[in-house]
């Protein structure tokens, strides 16, 4: 499930009702709308509008997310990307392309973007970096780092 930001004219405000939807939803993303309602002690009816009311609204959305490892890939990389001699929107875009490539951030910081990359094994590595991100006109620097575990994914947007 992935909660939006406000791209909404207000704020719609969730009660307890709503949250505790999302929350039995971010647990179970195949809970039935008969399951929750009867965890709720309500009408599948009313969690049916419930659920269109917060879509329409966007607030929240249900989608499915993927296992990184049950997709074959075993490497995450957060990379660092210097650029220079080239507007660094254009790089972004260029990157976002390439098909490993899960998250392009514009940054304000050291980096001028930083990169999710997953790769299915440490072979695909110095490829991936030498052959596919190196040689990007305007490019400078990269400055990889490698997750060995990973603590904490969540997938919502923002918290409730």
């Amino acid at each position: 499930m992935q909660i939006r930001s406000g791209r909404t004219s207000g704020t719609p405000s969730l009660d307890n009702l709503d949250t505790s939807i999302i929350d039995i939803l971010r647990v179970n993303g195949r809970a039935t709308n008969q399951e929750i309602a009867e965890r709720l002690s309500v009408t599948a009816a009313t969690v049916s509008a419930r659920l269109q009311k917060m879509e329409d609204a966007r607030v929240m959305r249900v989608v499915a997310v993927t296992d990184f490892s049950a997709h074959g890939y075993n490497v995450i990389i957060a990379l660092g990307v210097k650029v220079q001699g080239r507007n660094v929107r254009d790089v972004g875009r260029y990157l976002a392309e390439l098909p490993e490539v899960l998250s392009v951030n514009i940054m304000n910081g050291d980096h001028d973007i930083e990169l999710l990359v997953a790769l299915h094994d440490f072979s695909e590595v110095q490829t991936f970096l030498f052959e596919h991100i190196a040689g990007i006109e305007g490019v400078m620097h990269i400055t990889p780092g490698i997750a060995v575990d990973i603590v904490k994914f969540e997938f919502n947007v923002a918290p409730l």
